[in-house]
């Protein structure tokens, strides 16, 4: 199961996003938020991050304006690791070197056609299991659980 969120600005993209997985026969769950009525992008990124994070989801997408801000406030969740990427390497890389678990895109940044590619990648590239890179996801965590 993957979990959406988005703000406004991402909502056109978040759709386009919905479509795809739908043509691909991927369970979602949608976490608003649910127009392009002006909301605080914080509020859909912990929805979406804590879903994550808690198991009910396995990986996440979120959506808004540039992927930056969303971002942010979703790695502000213990045990979430959410990148901002536009291009197909990074977003391969997030996941095979850093186990990212969220993905964020930004509707001003990409088009439709961009963000289909690049959340197909991060769908479907797993995580090495390279111990150099677990080991760096370990010190991740231990920042987080020290704070």
């Amino acid at each position: 199961m993957i979990a959406l969120g988005c703000d406004h600005a991402g909502f056109e993209l978040k759709q386009a996003i919905i479509k795809h997985l739908d043509e691909r026969k991927i369970e979602y769950k949608d976490y608003g938020t649910y127009s392009e009525d002006s909301v605080d992008y914080a509020v859909y990124a912990e929805k979406t991050a804590r879903a994550v994070a808690n198991g009910e989801c396995e990986l996440g997408l979120l959506f808004c304006g540039t992927g930056v801000g969303i971002s942010m406030a979703a790695n502000k969740v213990r045990g979430i690791r959410a990148a901002c990427c536009s291009d197909l390497f990074s977003a391969e890389m997030t996941r095979r070197h850093n186990d990212a678990n969220i993905l964020c895109l930004g509707g001003r940044v990409v088009s439709p056609e961009k963000a289909t590619e690049l959340v197909d990648i991060f769908l479907d590239t797993p995580f090495s299991g390279e111990e150099r890179h677990a080991r760096r996801i370990a010190q991740i965590a231990d920042i987080e659980n020290r704070n």
